[in-house]
């Protein structure tokens, strides 16, 4: 077995991600489980630095995972890191990413660019972009067996287009028709 550097961590601060399936301010339960709060972490196969980060914090949880796996890596040992070009192929904002599911039981602490807390569950949102404090730590649980992503801080650094189809209410009425535009007595009303 390798020897561990005392200085090597689990722990990655990504460079700039998307983020997608936001549930950062109120935990979220999946079929049954217990609630948590999560996101998922969209990384441009580009940003080689980060995948780099990632590839060696994995390296380091399976090290130390190796005592709950009786010593040895499982040959069937799942990773957290997917292909967004390959598992969502009708995805176009997967298309060009790796992606990771990271979870927690507490609530993740969100800052903004100038790192001042987002308490605004409307402002950090799926389609924005920013950075990523992740942890990778192994697991055995149930016969099942592979390195899980837990999730740390989030920042937001700047906005996006919105995923899941649902435009922002300031977008969709930003067309200079507000409340100083109309006027009852210069409209028809006879249809109401």
């Amino acid at each position: 077995m390798a020897t561990s550097n005392n200085n090597a961590s689990t722990k990655v601060v990504t460079g700039i991600v998307r983020f997608s399936y936001v549930h950062v301010f109120a935990p979220r339960a999946m079929e049954g489980s217990e609630p948590k709060y999560s996101v998922s972490i969209l990384v441009p196969k580009e940003d080689k630095e980060t995948l780099a980060k990632i590839k060696r914090a994995i390296d380091l949880a399976k090290e130390q995972g190796l005592p709950k796996w009786g010593g040895k890596a499982p040959a069937n040992l799942r990773s957290p890191v997917r292909d967004g070009d390959t598992e969502r192929p009708d995805d176009p904002a997967y298309a060009g990413h790796y992606f990771l599911n990271a979870t927690c039981k507490t609530k993740p602490g969100v800052v903004d660019r100038n790192l001042q807390p987002i308490l605004d569950s409307t402002e950090f949102y799926s389609g924005c972009y920013g950075r990523a404090s992740i942890t990778f730590y192994a697991y055995s649980v149930n016969g099942n067996r592979g390195i899980a992503c837990g999730l740390n801080n989030l920042q937001k650094l700047r906005d996006g287009e919105p995923l899941g189809g649902r435009a922002r209410a300031e977008d969709e009425f930003n067309d200079g028709f507000g409340a100083e535009a109309f006027r009852d007595d210069d409209e028809d009303m006879s249809f109401l």
